[in-house]
Formats: structure tokens, C-alpha cells, sequence
């Protein structure tokens, strides 16, 4: 398969997923009080468009950088890279189901919470596949050194054990659990690991 199919289809998903985030900012409109009441009461759901936008937005530019590097398309990228998509096609659904439980304060919040971490968590490993894919010799164009690619794998994956941590803190605390990935968002906005720098 051409290597440009294989971005264009990934950047469609990719569009589509950010913009159904959208979705699920709504308030009820009036005569159901205040928009500045309506607007306090939906916090969830506008801090966690932002968390989950970022992050679709950084795994895209991420992975633009990773897959302009790659030399070869084989099968096993391939499937790799539609395990990446079916994570980022559920992150508008962990998003609006965690932003609608997360002010309940109760095992459906810390649920929902944990749900949400679970998408991050499996985005983050299919992710890490493609990238450890991508360290074998002949498939980018120019490869991470072999000194470098420990270095490189932990800086690209730590983000996949904080999703771990944040999942368990959910069932202590759903806020903590959210600022914990917001955090990893912003970790990824700084962050340039060799083979996916532009």
C-alpha cells in the first residue's frame, strides 16, 4: 500500500474524531436558568473537550511525523495503525461519558473516569506498537540510532503508564484521574521523541 493512502485515511479519522468532541458541548438553552449557570454546570464536559482535543490533536501530529518517516507500508502497520484509529474513534465517546458522570461523585463517576483512561491507555499502546514497528531496520528513512532508541521508547511510552496510574486513581478520586491525563497532554504538547520530531 502507498504510504500516502495510509495517511489520508488516518487523517480523515482523525478529523472526524476531534470534530464529533464537539458534540457533546450542548447546554440546555433557555429557560432552564442562567447561561453562566448552565455554563458552571457543564465544567466536565468543557475541560474534557480540551484534554480529550489536545491529545487528538498531538497523536496527529505525532503521528503525521511518524508515518512521513516510514519507508515501507507492510500488512502489519497496517493493523497496527487501525488499532491507533479504533482508540481515537472512542475518544469522543470515553469523553462525553465520563464529562456526564464525572460531578456525581459516585462508582459511575469513578467508573467513567476509568473508562476514559482505558481509551487513552489502549491509543497509547497501539501507538507504541507502531513505533516499536518502526525501529526495525529498512522501515523510515531515517532510523533512530541504535544508541538513542531506549532513550526514545521510554520518552514515547511513559505517557502509556501514566494512563495505567490514572485509571487506578480513579477509583480514589475521578477529578485527580482527569488532571493526571490532562497532564499527559501536556507532557506530548513538549515532548519531541526521535522518529516522530518534524
Amino acid at each position: 500500500m502507498d504510504r500516502g493512502r495510509l495517511e489520508a485515511f488516518s487523517d480523515g479519522v482523525f478529523a472526524v474524531a476531534i470534530t464529533l468532541l464537539a458534540l457533546n458541548l450542548v447546554v440546555a438553552g433557555p429557560g432552564h436558568g442562567s447561561l453562566l449557570r448552565q455554563l458552571g454546570d457543564h465544567w466536565p464536559s468543557f475541560v474534557s473537550y480540551l484534554i480529550s482535543f489536545f491529545t487528538i490533536g498531538i497523536i496527529w501530529v505525532n503521528h503525521h511525523a511518524l508515518v512521513r518517516n516510514i519507508a515501507v507500508v507492510d500488512r502489519t502497520l497496517l493493523f497496527l495503525n487501525l488499532a491507533l484509529l479504533l482508540f481515537v474513534v472512542l475518544i469522543p465517546f470515553a469523553t462525553g461519558t465520563m464529562a456526564e458522570y464525572l460531578t456525581s461523585a459516585d462508582q459511575d463517576a469513578k467508573v467513567a473516569t476509568a473508562l476514559y483512561g482505558a481509551v487513552f491507555e489502549g491509543m497509547s499502546l497501539s501507538f507504541a506498537a507502531i513505533f516499536a514497528w518502526s525501529l526495525r531496520e529498512g522501515r523510515t528513512h531515517r532510523p533512530v540510532p541504535q544508541e538513542a532508541r531506549r532513550t526514545a521508547w521510554w520518552r514515547f511510552t511513559i505517557g502509556g503508564l501514566v494512563y495505567l496510574l490514572a485509571i487506578g486513581v480513579a477509583f480514589i478520586s475521578a477529578p485527580a484521574a482527569l488532571a493526571i491525563i490532562g497532564l499527559v497532554a501536556v507532557y506530548y504538547v513538549f515532548e519531541r521523541t526521535p522518529g516522530t520530531a518534524s
